[in-house]
């Protein structure tokens, strides 16, 4: 049993079991009569054991829970257990052949006084046949005596038979006696030959050579026959077992083959460049499903085995340590990320209780789109930090929304794009176009940025604003020189109206997120059904124009 453990299939069967269940075998070692014997099998049980924790504390890496410790505490004392109940076995076991050995020294020492004594035959060999079997019936002696015991042993038996002078009838007995037990040696090896576990028949094989040993010579006609009978079964087993190596050495060639195959891909997965955790969650499950084909693919050669194993560990260790990696960055910019917001809410928070509606209206417009522009953290913190923030972006519209009516806003942008007016009318031109031009880009925009006006005065404050920048920059927005018409300026008051729309569609998509927006996503939905309306109303005057031309 002990031989067949270091057989590599059987080692394979223990390669692709869990800890839970390297532990159960181990118990059930424990448990067997047998145990004692099977201490090459215990060593490959806590080999295999030892291995597979190795591997799954290093991929958990600093996520190594005190599962792992529990488990290998059980083990350890599980194993330490049977190590000490094998040292008291093999402590008896020494004792047991050292006095085995004093045993067969003295039985040859009673065979040397037989063959140098001048008893007749009649006595002689009775006490012979006695020394014979009180020999075998010994146990085994220490290794290192084992050679020379038998080969003193054996001497003197042989000296026996050659001066001891006995009668033929009696050595004939003897020699009959000794040609039976050797018969079925002969039977037990060629029984063996049949045994479809070869490496169990050829340790069986070598136990059978030693009992031979034990046994005297047989008749002279006998001798050559029967030796070259067991030596034919031994013929048998001996080239079966070295067909079953040249066939195992095969298929560790073909698993040597396949190990190189999948070290490949994990060494490919183990050098791509990952930017993101559902990239390195997918390669990380290719791992999962290569390590699992690996376990299943049995040993490559003696040679080889701890070479490509120590290769695709180390593309496995790699790929672990860049995500290892990246996590550790990936949580660095979470944190950031988080600074980040919780900056948006110490401002928003500043900035809900103020009155001065447009200037703050568009503070709160900032942080919103830097907001959005912040990377991602984690949900369950996203949504707490969102609902901080946009409660503090509710209050202050709400606010504004019941103390500033909508003409008193219409009439602040009045003021405001009349401001704008003054400043382009005061504008000096330095003679530079691309100075003038940019400058004239920038008028441009501030104007738009700046919402509706009183219905009453918005055709009034459009002509002088046209009228400063055809004054002030006359080539502006012509790209030929000329002044725009009247349908260019009804274009660009289009343009400048979708952009509006689209600024309050953009916040509606904001504020739904909000439990307590419903009045402000009302006022906004009144907003852009209003400015859509003077969409239409744009279209018609500007069909107008074209007609007229």
């Amino acid at each position: 049993m002990s031989e067949e453990i270091n057989n590599p299939e059987v080692q394979e069967e223990l390669s692709g079991k869990t800890l839970s269940e390297l532990s159960d075998i181990f118990k059930n070692l424990m448990g067997s009569t047998d145990r004692m014997m099977r201490s090459k099998e215990a060593e490959a049980i806590k080999n295999a054991f030892y291995k597979l924790l190795g591997k799954l504390k290093s991929e958990a890496g600093e996520a190594i829970g005190d599962t792992f410790v529990e488990v290998e505490e059980n083990f350890k004392g599980i194993y330490g257990e049977y190590k000490r109940l094998k040292a008291e076995y093999n402590k008896e076991q020494d004792a047991l052949k050292a006095e085995n050995l004093e045993k067969k020294k003295a039985l040859i020492e009673e065979l040397k006084a037989l063959v140098d004594s001048h008893e007749d035959v009649g006595s002689a060999f009775p006490v012979f046949r006695d020394i014979q079997d009180r020999w075998r019936a010994t146990g085994p002696v220490p290794a290192n005596a084992f050679r020379d015991i038998n080969s003193t042993y054996q001497f003197n038996v042989e000296r026996f038979y050659d001066k001891v002078k006995i009668n033929r009838e009696l050595r004939d007995l003897d020699f009959q006696k000794n040609l039976e037990a050797k018969e079925k040696f002969c039977e037990a090896a060629e029984k063996l030959a049949e045994n479809e576990n070869i490496v169990a028949a050829f340790n069986e094989l070598q136990k059978l050579h030693e009992q031979w040993k034990e046994f005297g010579p047989v008749a002279k006609e006998y001798r050559d026959s029967i030796w070259a009978r067991f030596q034919a079964a031994t013929a048998v087993i001996n080239k079966k077992y070295q067909g079953h190596f040249e066939e195992l050495k095969e298929k560790q060639k073909e698993n040597l083959a396949a190990k190189e195959a999948l070290c490949v891909k994990v060494e490919e997965i183990a050098a791509r460049q990952l930017s993101s955790s559902e990239q390195w969650n997918s390669s990380a499950k290719e791992i999962e499903a290569i390590q699992a084909e690996w376990r299943k693919i049995g040993f490559a050669t003696k040679k080889e085995n701890q070479r490509i194993y120590e290769r695709f560990r180390a593309a496995c260790d790699a790929f672990y340590s860049h995500k290892r990696e990246f996590y550790s960055q990936f949580r660095s910019e979470i944190d950031s990320n988080i600074e980040k917001k919780m900056e948006l809410i110490r401002q928003a928070e500043e900035l809900k209780s103020s009155t001065e509606w447009k200037k703050t209206t568009e503070q709160f417009i900032e942080l919103q789109k830097k907001w959005k522009e912040i990377g991602a953290v984690p949900r369950k913190k996203s949504e707490q930090l969102w609902k901080q923030f946009r409660g503090a972006c509710d209050e202050f519209f709400a606010a504004r929304e019941k103390n500033s009516p909508s003409e008193n806003s219409f009439y602040s942008n009045l003021k405001a794009k009349k401001k704008i007016i003054e400043d382009i009318l005061s504008y000096e031109s330095k003679g530079d176009a691309a100075a003038d031009n940019e400058a004239a880009r920038a008028f441009a925009e501030a104007f738009r940025a700046i919402g509706h006006v009183p219905y009453k005065e918005k055709d009034n404050v459009a002509a002088a604003y046209s009228a400063a920048m055809k004054e002030k920059f006359p080539s502006y927005g012509t790209g030929t020189g000329r002044e725009r018409g009247v349908k260019d300026s009804l274009i660009q008051k289009y343009k400048n109206l979708q952009q509006e729309i689209e600024t309050f569609e953009n916040n509606i998509g904001f504020f739904s997120a909000s439990k307590n927006s419903e009045l402000l996503i009302k006022q906004m939905e009144g907003k852009i059904a209003a400015a859509k309306e003077e969409l239409r109303a744009l279209e018609e005057k500007i069909l107008k124009e074209e007609e007229g031309e």
